[in-house]
């Protein structure tokens, strides 16, 4: 395993404001899986906290292959990062009721933030699908960041990120 990195806090705030993350893994044919999860947490010592609905693709992946990677982009600022590192699962018994928490207050500021955007819209929808999602996660996703990859066009002031 790499060494853990440090994250600016341009990346953490990044991260923190996505209603959800893209995380790449691989499966045993050695064929990349992406999927969208929940983000619960980032530290700038290098962990991140994903939550895992489901025990499905990504959870059987990460069995087999701790090797991820997190995606975020932000499209008006025409910036993103890739997070790459390694994964360990937390079983359900073993999340902490303070992430649960975490969890439940994200999904109430989705549904809130979708519902205002579609009033002001002027567009009206009987279906809120995070109401429906799970109320307890399967498992939690602990990221070890071991490498940064700015995603922003070469033509961008580049950053100064460590690997």
């Amino acid at each position: 395993m790499g060494k853990t990195i440090e994250l600016s806090d341009e990346i953490i705030k990044l991260f923190s404001k996505q209603g959800a993350i893209i995380i790449s893994t691989i499966d045993t044919q050695k064929r990349i899986h992406c999927s969208v999860k929940g983000l619960v947490g980032i530290e700038k010592e290098g962990k991140v906290f994903v939550i895992d609905l489901y025990t499905g693709k990504t959870h059987r992946n990460l069995l087999e292959n701790s090797t991820v990677s997190l995606t975020v982009v932000d499209e008006d600022r025409f910036m993103g990062f890739t997070l790459q590192g390694k994964a360990k699962l937390v079983s359900r018994a073993d999340i902490k009721e303070h992430i649960v928490k975490e969890w439940e207050n994200r999904i109430i500021q989705r549904v809130s933030k979708r519902m205002i955007a579609s009033i002001q819209r002027g567009v009206t929808t009987k279906k809120h699908f995070e109401v429906h999602l799970p109320k307890h996660p399967q498992h939690l996703i602990e990221i070890d960041v071991e490498r940064i990859i700015d995603l922003s066009p070469p033509s961008a002031n580049k950053r100064n990120f460590k690997e």
